[in-house]
C-alpha cells in the first residue's frame, strides 16, 4: 500500500491534480517524503529527487525560452528562467496542487508549519517532476512543467529578483572583474539545514548571506553585495 494512502491521503486525487498516473506509486510516495519524516521512520527522503527535478526543470524551461524568445539576449533569458523556477513561483504551484496536504512530515516539522513553508513546497514540486520523469520518461515530466510552469512566462515584468544575475551584470560593466561564490558554513539538522555563502569580487568578500539551500544562500549573498556596491 502507498504511504500516502496509509496516511489517508487520496493518492488518485493527487495524481489527477499532477496530471500523471504513476505505474510505480512508490515514486510519488518518495517525492512527498520530507527528510524529517524519513529521519523518524528510517526511510529514504525526496532530496535526491529534488536534485534531479531541479535539473530537468531548468533544462525544459531554458529550451522553451530559447525557442520562443529568439529576440531576447542571454541575460534576459536567464532572468526569465530564474523567475519561473524560483522558490516563490514553485511554492505557488505547490499550493495549486495542494501538495502541502500530501507531504509526509516529521512531528516537529508538522508542528512548526512545514506544510506551508515555501522552501519545502518548492522542493516537493521539483521532486514530483523527477518522480514523473523516472516513472514515465521525459514526456511525463515535460507535461507537468508545461501545465504548471510554462503557462506563466514573465514576458514583460519579472515577478521575483535574481540577485546573482543582477550582480553579474553590474560587475561586467568594468573589465577584468572576477566574481565567485563560496560556501562558508552550514548548521542545523539534515532536514532543516541553514547554509551560509559569501560572494567574492576580485578575491575580496563583498557580501554574505544565508538560506535553506546553497542556491538560496548565494542569492542572499548576491543581494547583500548589490546593496554594498551600490552605496
Amino acid at each position: 500500500m502507498s504511504l500516502l494512502a496509509h496516511w489517508n491521503h487520496p493518492v488518485d486525487y493527487l495524481e489527477r491534480a499532477i496530471g500523471h498516473q504513476f505505474a510505480d506509486i512508490a515514486l510519488l510516495d518518495l517525492a512527498m517524503t520530507h527528510p524529517s519524516y524519513a529521519l523518524a521512520n528510517k526511510c529514504q527522503d525526496n532530496q535526491r529527487l529534488e536534485f534531479l527535478g531541479d535539473s530537468i526543470l531548468g533544462m525544459v524551461v531554458a529550451d522553451h525560452l530559447y525557442k520562443h524568445f529568439p529576440d531576447r539576449l542571454e541575460g534576459e533569458l536567464t532572468r526569465m528562467r530564474a523567475d519561473m523556477v524560483c522558490e516563490t513561483s514553485l511554492a505557488a504551484i505547490a499550493a495549486r496542487l495542494d501538495l502541502g496536504k500530501h507531504l509526509l512530515l516529521g512531528h516537529g516539522e508538522e508542528r512548526f508549519g512545514g506544510r506551508t513553508r515555501a522552501s519545502i513546497l518548492a522542493d516537493a514540486v521539483e521532486s514530483v517532476i523527477a518522480a514523473s520523469f523516472l516513472d514515465g520518461g521525459m514526456d511525463a515530466a515535460e507535461g507537468i512543467i508545461t501545465r504548471f510552469v510554462l503557462c506563466n512566462v514573465p514576458v514583460s515584468r519579472l515577478q521575483n529578483a535574481d540577485y546573482k544575475t543582477a550582480l553579474q551584470e553590474l560587475v561586467q560593466q568594468k573589465k577584468n572583474q572576477t566574481l565567485c561564490y563560496r560556501l562558508v558554513g552550514e548548521s542545523g539538522p539534515d532536514h532543516d539545514k541553514v547554509f551560509t555563502a559569501q560572494v567574492l569580487l576580485n578575491d575580496q568578500v563583498v557580501g554574505e548571506g544565508s538560506g535553506s539551500s546553497k542556491k538560496r544562500a548565494e542569492q542572499d549573498a548576491a543581494r547583500a553585495a548589490l546593496e554594498q556596491l551600490k552605496k
